[in-house]
């Protein structure tokens, strides 16, 4: 689970690649292979071909039938496989048969085939039909990666910075009670844009050898007017603690929503409103863990329907993540079951 939500687009090609091994291979040509009915001479191997032609050749040897010649290779191309097996027959009776056979065809014989020299056009085409199937997978699959990586790339140019951590913070923590003792983790960073919409970036937070701690992140909070794209005015910055089994939410507002009552009682049960500076340091704190998310930039939008700065065309987010030294108690599970049933 962890390897699909750090690697989407990796995981999404080899979801791919399997299926299509499954599906072609395993279910397309062991289990239930394609089996041909109804074919002709036409679509039979070069080796099938010469025996049908041969056994007919042999036959109007015997009876004379022109009629059944015509119809057993007149709609196929039966003379040319004939007079190709003329050309390379050693045998002075087959030669005859078989150029005999073509004359009932075509009314010249293997004249017109003199030219020519074997071909091995049956085989090939059953091989090439084959690697044909290879060539379109394999092109398929290319598409299909180039594709995940453009709507990737998209997603990212739209968001901002992606989901990897940048850096270990080089300064001490901001903290909301005392000076706490803490050991640098992290430091992510995050960008919105005017019209992504589905805007919610998340980080996990871990120790240098791999242990899960927790999570932060930002998203969307609150959008004014009924346009599309959102006129976002309101961001959610948490931060989530395994020790603490809570999660912290300050809600980042634009001038218009924090000045807002009515605006700001609706978003008060989200979490503590902030009102949105650029170089503003936000502090999230819980019980083994600190995030200090600094607004680096922020550009409002403006529109003639919506009042001034009440809503954000960008806004730039750096989390710097912390753990606190100490031992912790064992989280209050019932607490928090006490006050969300009392909320």
């Amino acid at each position: 689970m962890d390897f699909i939500q750090k690697r989407p687009g990796l995981s999404v090609l080899l979801a791919f690649a399997v299926g299509l091994f499954i599906g072609l291979v395993v279910l397309g040509w062991w289990l239930w292979p394609v089996e041909w009915t109804g074919a002709g001479p036409g679509e039979l191997s070069e080796a099938d071909q010469a025996l049908y032609v041969r056994a007919v050749a042999e036959r109007y040897s015997f009876d004379g039938n022109a009629e059944k010649v015509r119809e057993a290779l007149g709609s196929w191309g039966g003379d040319a496989v004939a007079c190709r097996l003329a050309q390379s027959s050693t045998a002075p009776d087959d030669r005859a048969r078989l150029e005999a056979v073509a004359a009932v065809i075509n009314g010249q014989g293997c004249a017109p085939f003199a030219q020519e020299s074997p071909t091995t056009s049956a085989p090939q085409q059953e091989g090439g039909n084959n690697f044909l199937t290879l060539i379109l997978g394999l092109i398929l699959f290319i598409l299909l990666g180039a594709i995940l990586v453009v709507l990737r790339r998209r997603r990212e140019l739209m968001a901002g910075v992606g989901p990897a951590a940048i850096e270990v913070p080089d300064s001490a923590p901001i903290s909301t009670g005392e000076e706490a003792t803490a050991i640098p983790l992290a430091r992510f960073q995050t960008t919105y844009n005017f019209g992504h919409d589905a805007y919610d970036d998340s980080f996990s937070i871990e120790t240098a050898e791999g242990e899960f701690l927790g999570e932060c992140g930002v998203g969307i909070s609150e959008s004014i007017g009924a346009d599309t794209p959102k006129n976002v005015t309101a961001f959610e910055v948490w931060l989530f603690d395994k020790n603490d089994i809570r999660t912290v939410t300050k809600v980042v507002m634009s001038d218009h929503a924090f000045f807002d009552e009515a605006l700001k009682a609706k978003l008060a049960p989200k979490g503590e409103p902030v009102l949105a500076r650029e170089n503003e340091v936000i502090v999230l704190e819980t019980a083994s863990l600190i995030i200090n998310a600094e607004i680096k930039e922020m550009v409002y939008g403006t529109a003639e329907s919506l009042p001034p700065q009440s809503y954000f065309e960008r806004m730039t987010i750096e989390l710097s993540a912390w753990a606190k030294e100490g031992e912790y108690p064992e989280p209050d599970v019932q607490g928090r079951v006490d006050e969300i049933m009392n909320y």
